[in-house]
């Protein structure tokens, strides 16, 4: 049984490059990526970073746009609570007409960035609805669907300019109450296991968006597992490959968490917050080997989990070894049955 592959980049920066390099990078990765067959490449915000340069996914998706021709391009996601709701319609409508028919607009739910950049986004903002409400207020203005009652006080306002064929919106997240905003929305979700790598939770969070899962809209249920991966010649080489990377948990005093990705960022954190916290040193999620370990895995994942597509993103201190990790991926997915052993470029549309 084949499934949909998609990409999830988050535009590193490599140690003695610039933020220029890492965007070139990104546009080369889209450009393989699509002539690999895979279904869709996604791009990240992150704020106030010294190690990925993508802080506004849709300016970086207007360009890789004019610089492909037939792969979905999306967000991975939106940080939506940081922004007006028409504002991000707006940004996604234009997309939408210029790549029309392959936009996605992935939503999330986490701040992107430490306190400061978080106070920054927020700045002027009060009594902001909630992600939920925001959600809806998105999708009605890229449909054009705003209520038209005339007591409203927005009624009859177009999020110019209305596309015929909108960007299709994702909600992004790592928790059962994502998956149940998703349901309640009516909505496409994706649950994040290289952020959230506890497999009950993310087995609760389908099975939760599944049974509260709102038809009203005409819509079935369609899922998406995020995961981490490096493929490489042997085992060995994954191994270093994912190098000393380990991942840190913060629990903050509030009941909320965020993931840093290095001791630096956790002793930066400390002096832009007055919250208590704790933190928890993670095990990678990674899921790493030769691509006939890999390509099993994916396998199980998918028979596992049940879903409609798996997002794969990929680390590595090389980018030629990233590259190469998606070609292998590929390879992968041929030798378990996945895709169809075709040559991308005479495909009619994505098959992977």
């Amino acid at each position: 049984m084949g499934i949909r592959i998609g990409i999830l980049d988050q535009t590193p920066i490599y140690e003695g490059e610039k933020p220029a390099d890492a965007f070139r990078h990104t546009i080369e990765l889209a450009q393989r990526a699509e002539a690999l067959g895979f279904h869709r490449f996604w791009v990240s915000e992150h704020h106030d970073s010294e190690h990925v340069a993508g802080s506004s996914p849709e300016v970086l998706i207007a360009h890789l746009i004019a610089q492909t021709k037939r792969i979905r391009l999306g967000s991975g996601g939106v940080m939506l609570q940081h922004y007006s709701s028409y504002k991000v319609a707006e940004n996604f409508n234009i997309l939408a007409a210029l790549g029309e028919g392959r936009i996605d607009l992935g939503i999330g739910r986490a701040p992107g960035g430490l306190p400061r950049s978080t106070q920054a986004l927020q700045q002027g903002i009060q009594d902001a609805a909630s992600l939920k409400e925001k959600i809806a207020q998105v999708r009605k203005f890229i449909h054009n669907e705003l209520e038209q009652d005339p007591s409203h006080p927005l009624a009859g306002l177009k999020a110019s300019p209305v596309s015929e064929v909108p960007a299709e919106l994702y909600v992004l997240g790592a928790s059962p109450d994502s998956a149940g905003m998703a349901a309640e929305l009516g909505l496409p979700y994706v649950f994040s296991l290289f952020i959230n790598s506890n497999q009950e939770v993310a087995q609760e969070a389908f099975r939760i968006y599944r049974e509260q899962f709102d038809h009203s809209t005409g819509r079935e249920p369609y899922t998406a597992l995020a995961l981490s991966l490096i493929v490489a010649e042997s085992e060995q080489e994954a191994e270093e490959l994912i190098g000393e990377h380990r991942p840190i948990k913060i629990f903050l005093e509030s009941g909320k968490t965020l993931t840093v990705l290095s001791e630096e960022q956790v002793a930066e954190f400390a002096k832009q917050t007055n919250e208590s916290y704790r933190t928890e040193v993670l095990e990678p999620s990674v899921t790493r080997g030769t691509k006939e370990f890999v390509g099993k895995a994916l396998r199980d994942f998918q028979q596992k989990f049940a879903v409609d597509e798996l997002i794969v993103t990929t680390a590595t201190r090389n980018f030629s070894k990233r590259i190469r990790s998606f070609e292998l991926l590929r390879e992968a997915l041929v030798e378990q049955g996945l895709i169809e052993d075709v040559e991308a470029a005479n495909v009619a549309e994505s098959v992977i």
